[in-house]
């Protein structure tokens, strides 16, 4: 026997009783995209490594230690997307749609990091994302928060996430408070673990991001990068919380969250919970306003934000919101005897023609008219209509009712269609 083939570990498969939970959250991004006036963008998965290095960061984790890269046969490196925005920045420009235009523009597929893979955290994960350019103010910055808001009521979720809310300032304002904060631990490096030290000269507001207790202990004397800001960043700062407060959206202020790509200012905040254990952030962005320059556009203001769907069905499936998986079909279509295929596959599109709502399986592959009931039973249709040699020479249908609604009928063919609207 041929060895078996696996998924590559942190790729996995989603089977089709997992699907009705992620079709009912896609559905409702969807609706929601809809509602709010945003517009579908696709990008490819993969592009030219420079994009996202230039984008992201050269010492962030994602660029130094996550991205599946690989050289193309013609020697030009290319990686799979670690993530949307960059995509979705280098699309606009190269296209057209960004300056002087304001734009908000949503996605969603599959994007890949080379991590430890974990539960709600894979090597292949899907995300949805939002992108706004060509505004600047912190209205903006509300609208995306309030879109997130409304679809956790309406996933039924909303009592088990907390919006955490910060401000990175504009990179002046953060250059200076790098070098207070640079200062300051500086003097306890030997007591800053591996990932700190390493970041303290690259990177050193992830150091405000560890997850280390002992690091948090020492952050806590810790110059405060608000006390750096100017009136410009405070007033934004302060219009976006006003507006989330009239708004009814309860947040909380925390001074050490800072996101882990490099191109954010001002607004950042993820949505987070303590219903997944470690993997608490369900939707995180914020605004990068330098960023479309930065990738050779004109200068643009931009915000956004991402959310994992893996992340956001694990919810789901927590708190038992999801979705159950749904019958395969309203109708099973029953056949007996051995000419009577033809005519059942022809019942079947007269049906998907006329009722294109309804779900319609024809039975295949052979078998007695018990072990066909038994299908029926097992696909969740409401109703069998079953197709004999006899039914066919008087075109005529016989209609068995699976779940109770009504007696057995036979009837002429060209009823059967208004018989079905009446009951389904």
């Amino acid at each position: 026997m041929a060895k078996k083939i696996q998924a590559i570990r942190g790729m996995n498969d989603c089977l089709p009783e997992q699907t009705p939970t992620w079709q009912a959250a896609e559905s409702a991004l969807r609706q929601l995209m809809s509602s709010y006036g945003y517009a579908e963008v696709r990008m490819p998965i993969m592009e030219t490594t420079g994009l996202f290095r230039r984008a992201i960061g050269e010492v962030t984790d994602v660029v130094e230690k996550e991205m599946y890269t690989f050289d193309d046969r013609n020697g030009e490196s290319m990686t799979l997307r670690p993530e949307g925005t960059a995509g979705c920045v280098r699309a606009g420009i190269e296209h057209g749609l960004l300056y002087n235009q304001e734009r908000r523009m949503w996605y969603m597929g599959p994007m890949f990091r080379y991590e430890r893979p974990q539960k709600g955290r894979y090597r292949q994960f899907h995300q949805f994302g939002v992108e706004v350019f060509g505004l600047h103010g912190p209205d903006i910055d509300a609208e995306l928060i309030m879109l997130t808001a409304r679809l956790w009521k309406q996933l039924g979720v909303s009592e088990h996430l907390v919006l955490q809310l910060n401000s990175l300032g504009q990179p002046s304002e953060r250059a200076e408070y790098r070098q207070a904060l640079v200062a300051y631990l500086e003097q306890f490096f030997d007591q800053l673990d591996e990932d700190s030290q390493r970041r303290l000269h690259t990177n050193p507001l992830r150091v405000l991001d560890s997850k280390n207790p002992d690091v948090q202990a020492l952050l806590h004397d810790a110059p405060v990068l608000s006390d750096y800001f100017g009136e410009a960043t405070q007033a934004h700062f302060t219009g976006l919380t006003a507006l989330l407060t009239a708004a009814g959206i309860e947040f909380e202020i925390n001074p050490r969250l800072v996101r882990g790509l490099d191109y954010y200012n001002l607004t950042v905040f993820e949505w987070v919970t303590t219903s997944l254990g470690a993997q608490g952030t369900v939707c995180g962005g914020g605004r990068y306003d330098g960023l479309v320059e930065q990738l050779g556009g004109q200068a643009t203001p931009a915000v956004g934000f991402a959310m994992g769907m893996e992340r956001l069905v694990l919810l789901l499936e927590t708190l038992n919101s999801a979705a159950s998986e749904p019958a395969l079909a309203d109708i099973y279509i029953a056949i007996m005897g051995d000419s009577t295929q033809t005519a059942g596959f022809a019942l079947a599109e007269q049906l998907r023609d006329q009722l294109p709502e309804l779900k319609v399986l024809s039975h295949c592959g052979g078998g007695n008219f018990k072990k066909q009931l038994k299908r029926a039973d097992k696909s969740g249709a409401g109703i069998a209509l079953i197709l004999g040699e006899d039914e066919i020479a008087r075109s005529e249908v016989t209609v068995k009712y699976l779940r109770g609604q009504g007696e057995q009928q036979t009837l002429a063919l060209d009823e059967v269609i208004a018989q079905l609207k009446k009951v389904i």
